[in-house]
């Protein structure tokens, strides 16, 4: 755990010291929970619209709580009388720079990724891959925001050889934010697609913001970008001086670009040179979207001086994390649990990988993708059409804007399409048609839950 002294502490966050009995003592702990508080840690009391950590800041000192940090309008009767008390303009960021004076303690390569779709699958792949160099440090689930970041950045120890930071973003600026808490060495653009169009109005804007990753990148750096995705590719001439570049691909010459792509369930195969010599790699997921994940990894393994044997031998240490197209047996069903999340790339791609490894009936199970803005009902339509495509047998969705992807589908010739309201509905439509041998795909964005309906069969 990070310990700080408290001048490093009054220093990152320019404070100012209400209370300080002794100056010479050190943090042994960042909490930002109170219900966490060990002896001798340092409380942060966030501010949110429906709560305000201030309430638990005498509660955080009587629990043992060496320290506390407040807002300068913190009311005087929610100040601790003892301890440790300081007071910032703004928490979170008072949080975000000590988190950063934390990173920059460690002479270590941080790889951060953004994108529209795949950045936790290529974290993973990252992870796997740099742990040949030894222990690494990875965001967990998908803290990837403005209290997620931070949190990974504390919890890097002297035994990390490497740290993986994935980054998101709702909005212009956050990413640039983001990273100046972050100083990455290596930045991974994954690709640019029409998730977020709600909040910030084109693809041109959202390849705007996923190119602030790109702008944080100093000399010395590396950045690695998709070949594959014009908008990414684009990025090239944003890249600072003495900033190498990595390109990746499929389709499109590359740097690191994948041959011979074979889905094997449960894994994939592929062929990359590397070094003038060709290397099979093997990885346990499947899809080609993910190989085009992979090949990130495998660039950020060279970025950091990997050759292919030790990206090959990384690979299999691979962590996923859950719900990322993952395959159970039930009864003779082949379950694809690919819940954790969807856009529109995400949801295509998991149809065509699902056609790729089906051997009986294909049925897919689909809910809304959020925040599309006014592109909702097109993309969702043809959603639908692409199930068509893919020769799906039946369609089930849940949902508002599910209910286009069953029109979607309608339109393109489907006739056995069910449209539930409730998990309990397309649960009950299951138990009724499925069949030994089926294959069934479940997907749709984080906020729907589509897990749920896994667990009613």
């Amino acid at each position: 755990m990070p310990e700080f002294k408290f001048i490093e502490i009054v220093n990152a966050t320019e404070a100012e010291i209400i209370r300080a009995e002794d100056k010479n003592i050190t943090f042994t702990e960042i909490v930002t929970d109170s219900r966490k508080i060990v002896n001798g840690s340092l409380f942060i009391a966030f501010k949110g619209e429906s709560f305000n950590g201030e309430d638990f800041a005498i509660d955080a000192i009587n629990k043992g709580a060496a320290g506390v940090i407040v807002s300068n309008d913190c009311p005087n009767e929610k100040v601790p009388n003892n301890g440790i008390v300081l007071k910032v303009d703004n928490t979170l960021n008072a949080y975000q720079k000590i988190a950063n004076a934390w990173r920059m303690k460690f002479d270590i390569p941080v790889v951060s990724i953004t994108g529209s779709n795949g950045k936790t699958t290529t974290k993973d792949l990252t992870a796997a891959v740099l742990s040949s160099l030894g222990k690494v440090q990875k965001t967990s689930g998908n803290f990837n925001n403005e209290i997620g970041v931070p949190l990974t950045l504390l919890g890097i120890d002297n035994n990390h050889k490497s740290a993986v930071v994935e980054i998101g973003m709702r909005g212009l600026h956050q990413i640039e934010s983001l990273a100046k808490i972050v100083k990455p060495t290596i930045g991974i653009v994954t690709n640019v697609g029409e998730t977020h169009i709600e909040l910030l109005g084109s693809i041109e804007n959202i390849a705007r913001a996923k190119r602030e990753l790109v702008e944080a990148i100093e000399s010395g750096g590396t950045v690695i970008l998709n070949a594959d995705d014009p908008n990414v590719i684009n990025m090239k001439s944003y890249v600072k001086p003495n900033v190498r570049i990595i390109t990746f691909g499929i389709k499109n010459d590359a740097d690191i670009k994948a041959v011979n792509i074979i889905t094997n369930p449960p894994s994939t195969i592929f062929t990359v040179k590397i070094d003038d010599k060709d290397y099979d790699f093997d990885i346990p997921i499947l899809g080609i979207h993910n190989v085009s994940n992979a090949l990130a990894a495998i660039a950020a393994g060279i970025a950091v001086g990997l050759n292919g044997e030790q990206i090959r031998s990384g690979f299999m240490t691979l962590a996923t994390t859950k719900m990322r197209f993952e395959i159970v047996d039930r009864n003779d069903v082949q379950i694809i649990n690919d819940a954790y999340n969807a856009s529109p790339a995400s949801m295509k791609a998991a149809l065509q990988t699902t056609t790729e490894i089906a051997n009986g009936r294909k049925i897919a199970v689909l809910g809304d993708m959020l925040e599309l803005g006014n592109i909702s009902e097109r993309v969702h339509r043809e959603v639908g059409e692409e199930v068509v495509k893919n020769k799906f047998d039946i369609l089930i969705t849940l949902g508002k804007l599910g209910r286009f992807i069953a029109e979607g589908a309608k339109s393109a010739g489907l006739e056995k399409i069910f449209v539930a309201d409730t998990y309990e509905e397309a649960a009950n439509h299951l138990h009724k048609i499925l069949l030994k041998g089926d294959t069934v795909l479940f997907k749709g964005s984080r906020g729907m839950k589509m897990e749920k309906i896994i667990e009613l069969i």
